[in-house]
């Protein structure tokens, strides 16, 4: 294959692709095998750095933290609200989430809805989570105290201490993005170009230039991301072992470049039966990959997922997984301190 166009058969899988349906377990917790405590054992003696995570093990979900190594797994937030999608700021001690608004179950194929959620920090040692957005959804970190975030068709960048907000995009302004809903936006480092996953009333992945409001398509799928030196991107396709996989391209001027076949793009795709992945988040250097995988089922927020770890480049068999949990386990991101 050689464009990035998903054949009509894959794109079937997206009809009900990024989103979830129904209410989470609670789950417990599994035993590990000899093989499963080896591949834990070897990331021991590499890194030494955090991971935050969203699990549904104790209710609706709750932003967790542990070691890269899956030790000292710990509950940050706590209540009947949903707590998801969390993020460490650059210095690795404040962690930004997404709060339902409302007590009980919310199900993530609200995300694009801002009325329903509201944007948090918390402590990554714990403490009392505080307010810092509302009515938006998909923040992410953009500087020590600044924000980029979604409302619907429009991603907005937010300074925390001021709290002055700037437009970047309206989808419903630009004829290319046709009113879509905008979600997991992440802003390139040179602050030219957005990544965006659309939904709604258009379904595909992309890089929105933001000086000349043009759009440069780069497939199906959905969670497009930077690498952190800004040169290429990767996003989860409906394609490979387990129905999903990580694709990456390098990225010239805002557009993708090289070889587009699939084995190409291919980044990382596990083998064995859990190997149905979502969620991936490099680290600040781009080295390590976290991402969730689940061998049955498919929704986000109620499927048995669990935490895997990667050092980028070496072979696919070597990621190792680091929650054990029948709940739901989903969107880590990872910090390493500089060394």
């Amino acid at each position: 294959m050689s464009s990035l166009h998903t054949p009509c058969t894959l794109l079937l899988a997206l009809v009900t692709a990024c989103s979830g349906i129904g209410q989470p377990p609670r789950g417990d917790e599994q035993a590990l095998s000899s093989d499963e405590k080896a591949a834990i054992a070897r990331v021991r003696g590499q890194i030494d750095g955090w991971i935050t995570w969203s699990s549904s093990r104790l209710g609706n979900h709750d932003i967790f933290v542990m070691k890269t190594d899956g030790t000292a797994a710990k509950q940050l937030t706590r209540g009947e609200h949903v707590d998801w999608y969390p993020r460490f700021d650059p210095a690795g001690k404040r962690i930004l989430f997404i709060r339902s608004k409302v007590a009980g179950w919310v199900s993530e194929k609200d995300a694009n809805r801002p009325e329903k959620w509201d944007q948090y920090t918390i402590p990554l040692q714990g403490g009392t989570p505080t307010k810092v957005a509302e009515n938006a959804s998909w923040g992410i970190w953009i500087g020590p105290d600044k924000i980029l975030l979604a409302r619907q068709t429009k991603i907005f960048t937010r300074d925390l201490t001021s709290g002055t907000e700037q437009l970047l995009v309206d989808s419903a302004q630009v004829p290319a993005l046709g009113g879509a809903d905008l979600q997991n936006p992440h802003l390139s480092p040179d602050e030219k170009y957005l990544a965006l996953t659309l939904r709604g009333a258009m379904r595909e992945t992309g890089i929105y230039d933001i000086e000349h409001k043009t759009w440069a398509r780069t497939g199906a799928g959905c969670q497009i991301n930077w690498f952190p030196a800004g040169d290429r991107i990767l996003w989860v396709n409906p394609s490979g072992n387990g129905g999903s996989e990580t694709f990456s391209v390098p990225i010239k001027d805002g557009k993708p470049t090289g070889d587009l076949s699939y084995d190409k793009m291919r980044f990382i795709d596990i083998p064995g039966r859990q190997s149905h992945e979502y969620f991936p988040q490099l680290d600040r250097g781009g080295k390590w990959l976290v991402w969730a995988a689940t061998r049955r089922g498919h929704d986000h927020d109620i499927a048995d997922y669990d935490i895997f770890i990667w050092n980028v480049g070496s072979a696919p068999d070597h990621a190792a997984r680091l929650t054990f949990h029948t709940a739901n386990d989903r969107w880590p991101d990872i910090y390493i301190p500089a060394q």
